[in-house]
């Protein structure tokens, strides 16, 4: 298929690709993202990849960049409270594993215009829930849902639609897990990133296996010169970004983010016409 099919990248690609691997993997260790949202765009404008196949091979390097991130994250500062909300991390990962599985197949169905709206929706979406919870700060601890009962069942249904996402459109869905996490069921912003690691690491493994059994990693070029180099430029970017975790201000990262996310959405918007 035309859609599913991607363009190889030129000889000094690789470096490119190792280079963008390293500044969007410091959001994985710095934040608790896999930086799909970034990623995404920079593989259709830079390297020429159609919108299916960046979608599943953007999912990969995602997978690689959770793994890095939270093995860094766990190295370099410590989290206390995750294993008291064992239940709402378990819960919010059998949902959006689950989701996954049947999301990776939709993806086939969908097509590349529709597709590229759908993603510039969700970022600038995001975008919006980023300068919300600036403005907002506390206030927004009303969604919070405390109940010891009614947590882990809407954790699973808030995992289902994450679990859709990640899997649709090649996101690990951090940035909707993390704000989940803090503003509904009380997590600091700190364990709220590893967590969202934790969760999206099932989820877009299964995403990535269901993509693989379709036959969408069988392109060996394309897997070693930008696959290859931008998932180890990951593994280095999550090393650094959990090691500044610790002297970063969070507010500050989450304002830059809704910036980058509304560019990157305007951009892939004018390329869904």
């Amino acid at each position: 298929m035309a859609s599913s099919t991607a363009t190889r990248p030129s000889s000094p690609r690789p470096f490119l690709a190792l280079i963008f691997g390293v500044t969007i993997g410091v959001l994985g260790g710095l934040i608790g993202l896999g930086g799909a949202e970034f990623r995404l765009p920079i593989l259709i404008a830079f390297f020429a990849i159609a919108v299916h196949q960046a979608v599943r091979f953007n999912l990969l390097v995602s997978l690689i960049t959770l793994l890095a991130a939270v093995i860094a994250r766990f190295g370099f500062a410590a989290f206390p409270d995750l294993p008291a909300n064992g239940e709402v991390i378990l819960a919010l990962a059998l949902g959006a594993t689950a989701a996954a599985w049947a999301g990776a197949n939709m993806l086939q169905r969908v097509g590349a215009g529709p597709l590229l709206r759908i993603i510039a929706a969700l970022l600038f979406g995001i975008a919006l829930l980023l300068g919300f919870e600036i403005w907002a700060g506390e206030a927004f601890v009303l969604l919070r849902i405390d109940g010891a009962a009614a947590r882990p069942f809407a954790a699973i249904a808030i995992g289902i639609g994450i679990g859709l996402v990640s899997s649709l459109l090649g996101v690990a869905g951090g940035e909707l897990i993390i704000p989940t996490l803090t503003y509904v069921f009380g997590f600091d912003i700190r364990s709220a990133g590893t967590a969202s690691l934790l969760i999206s690491i099932p989820a877009v493994t299964v995403g990535v296996i269901r993509h693989f059994r379709n036959g969408a990693y069988g392109d060996r070029a394309v897997i070693t010169a930008l696959v290859a180099p931008m998932g180890a430029g990951s593994v280095i970017g999550a090393m650094l970004g959990a090691l500044i975790l610790p002297h970063i201000d969070g507010t500050t990262i989450k304002a830059l983010l809704a910036v980058i996310l509304v560019v990157s959405a305007v951009k892939l918007a004018r390329k869904s016409h």
